[in-house]
């Protein structure tokens, strides 16, 4: 990949922050480069958005506008394992009426990319889709939101010598009632296996040994967290797939979060583990005792965090009736102690939380870092594109629960920080008040900020938006979650 195209970062608006209906999401234009015969008849903005993103970011552009066009050519040589990473978060939003647009990556992006992958590694070979959903995401539910029986069929039929295998590496996944886990399940997981990566000294966790053992996972049960995370041991649980890839074209969805207050493609490096419930995702306790779950080191919090704690260990273990009991907990405790998808700051989910950054940069060591073998080395050990799917991107109570934000953009980058800085500035927020993006510049050992902020220029077809990304001030100014109000924005 040519070293220019680091500090640059292309965004693309269409003109309706729409997705086509029909699976499996043909364009609706007959471009010189398309390989197919087949032509929606409906509006096909995101594959518009995904088109002109990677024409904006400098892709084979002598080519553009001919049949030859092949822009993820600059980046996939043929015969290159590539693995295309979205955003599956979960099935199902947590107001479910309100369904999955704003929630996961939308199947029309994934089929533009893979329509362009298929033309750089010339019409043959194999692409893997994969990622690790919510360890509560029922993967049928994921499978039809996604539509892959209508990609895989289409496939089959029009391109019969290029293969797509679709992955969920996750080892297990649960059947939870009322927030309590009642079943566990195996999952076929990933069929490369995993690595154990340990980080050791290199982890940004060994910057606070006084909060070992007081890391809350996934789940309940954090004795799992916290063994993973000790003195000289920071270890995680990566699915080889990502690994083996000689190319990762990461697709997330752009969401306001709670926890990392947004989420593009730093976050989204939570995806590549076979196991999170050893990925801390808060420091328990009060901010005076040391933790971060709560923003106020109030008797009140205090109270909740003795009480959840307790009662969360004994309802873990009851199956169908610790449902029935942690449902009538749950509805008593929102009462007491405030609705945490409305106005109640638990679990992290505010601007202190000062652990989910430490795990994704972290995450992102592995990634980028360790071979094909799970081996740490100094140097980048492959490629990456960063797509990002805002055609309707997700505002508010991010990332499980948000509000549909039409913005029909699709952003396309080359380096993390470069791209979520763009981010985070078109969404209107301050890229000084995330910790994922002020903290990149500093870790330990391996460096993740390779391009400085006043060395990133954005490419668009909104003339506002072309130039520096610090001089951005025309934004869509997206409605944060609400442990992130009048913290994160730029302009108040």
């Amino acid at each position: 990949m040519k070293e220019f195209f680091k500090n640059r970062v292309a965004v693309y608006r269409a003109a309706e922050g729409t997705y086509p209906r029909s699976a499996p999401y043909h364009p609706s234009e007959r471009y010189p480069e398309y390989p197919f015969n087949e032509i929606s008849a409906e509006p096909n903005f995101a594959y518009e958005a995904v088109r002109g993103a990677l024409r904006l970011a400098g892709l084979d552009s002598e080519r553009f506008g001919t049949a030859s066009w092949n822009p993820l050519g600059d980046i996939i040589s043929a015969g290159e394992m590539v693995v295309i990473k979205p955003n599956m978060v979960r099935d199902f939003h947590e107001e479910v009426e309100k369904g999955t647009v704003a929630l996961i990556t939308h199947g029309s992006v994934v089929r533009a990319v893979v329509d362009y992958v298929y033309l750089a590694l010339g019409k043959k070979g194999r692409v893997v889709i994969a990622d690790s959903p919510q360890n509560d995401a029922d993967w049928d539910g994921l499978w039809r939101a996604f539509h892959f029986d209508e990609l895989l069929e289409f496939y089959k039929e029009a391109a019969g010598g290029f293969v797509i295998d679709i992955y969920d590496v996750r080892k297990e996944a649960v059947v939870s009632r009322n927030g309590v886990v009642i079943k566990r399940y195996g999952r076929p997981g990933d069929p490369l296996g995993y690595s154990t990566i340990n980080l050791g000294e290199s982890s940004e966790f060994e910057g606070v040994p006084e909060r070992f053992g007081k890391f809350y996972g996934s789940e309940y049960d954090v004795s799992q967290t916290n063994v993973h995370h000790q003195s000289a041991r920071h270890e995680y649980n990566i699915a080889n797939t990502f690994l083996k890839a000689d190319v990762i074209i990461n697709v997330p969805k752009l969401k306001t979060h709670k926890k990392s207050g947004i989420t593009a493609w730093i976050k989204s490096v939570i995806g590549i583990c076979g196991d999170k419930n050893w990925l801390p995702h808060h420091t328990q306790g009060t901010r005076g005792a040391g933790g971060d779950q709560f923003a106020e080191d109030s008797l009140k919090s205090k109270t909740e965090r003795r009480l959840t704690a307790g009662l969360k260990s004994v309802v873990r273990h009851t199956g169908t009736a610790g449902a029935v009991v942690g449902g009538l907990l749950r509805r008593s405790g929102t009462y007491v102690f405030g609705d945490t998808n409305k106005d109640a700051i638990r679990s992290g989910n505010w601007h202190g939380n000062d652990t989910i950054w430490r795990t994704v940069l972290d995450l992102h060591k592995c990634w980028i870092h360790a071979d094909k073998n799970g081996v740490l080395k100094p140097a980048q050990q492959r490629k990456f594109i960063c797509i990002v799917d805002a055609v309707v991107a997700g505002e508010g109570n991010g990332p499980l629960a948000p509000e549909t934000k039409p913005a029909g953009m699709c952003i396309v980058g080359f380096d993390p920080i470069a791209t979520d800085t763009t981010c985070a500035m078109l969404m209107g927020f301050d890229p000084d008040k995330l910790p994922i993006l002020t903290r990149a510049g500093t870790t330990k050992r391996f460096s993740l900020e390779e391009v400085a902020r006043e060395e990133i220029e954005v490419t668009s077809n909104v003339e506002t938006w072309n130039g520096a990304v610090t001089e951005i001030t025309d934004t869509l100014e997206f409605k944060p979650h609400f442990g992130w109000k009048d913290h994160v924005e730029r302009f108040r």
